[in-house]
């Protein structure tokens, strides 16, 4: 489990490179180091252990979900073959089939869009961390 100190370190390194101005940045490293003496840090430890515990995981679920993922963009690729050679013998049934296709991802939300890859980036960036330090 990552302690608070590694947090703030990390926070602290962050820091040094996103805020250019000398000033702000030394206030926003005692804010942060005042925050890590009150304990709101907790949380955050919280929730990065349980990102942790689930990269570890042995359920078959958490630790296959990103390949899986690759494999069903994989058959979408390998799907495009098909509906080319499709295409040229009845241009009409493929061009429904993609539009039907647009039509349905077009549908599902934006936000769906955004929170999958959140959650998506944050799994990835949480597996190669916990990869990096092996």
């Amino acid at each position: 489990m990552l302690g608070i100190g590694t947090i703030v370190d990390t926070g602290l390194k962050i820091l040094d490179k996103v805020i250019p101005d000398p000033e702000q940045r030394e206030k926003a490293k005692l804010e942060l180091m005042r925050q890590q003496q009150q304990g709101d840090l907790r949380e955050m430890e919280v929730a990065m252990s349980a990102i942790i515990a689930e990269a570890k995981s042995k359920d078959a679920y958490t630790s296959r979900a990103r390949p899986s993922f690759l494999y069903v963009m994989y058959i979408l690729f390998l799907w495009s073959i098909p509906m080319g050679i499709l295409f040229a013998w009845k241009p009409e049934i493929a061009g429904a089939v993609t539009t039907g296709v647009q039509n349905w991802l077009a549908a599902l939300p934006e936000e769906l869009y955004w929170l999958f890859g959140t959650g998506y980036l944050g799994y990835s960036a949480a597996r190669s961390y916990d990869k990096g330090k092996k």
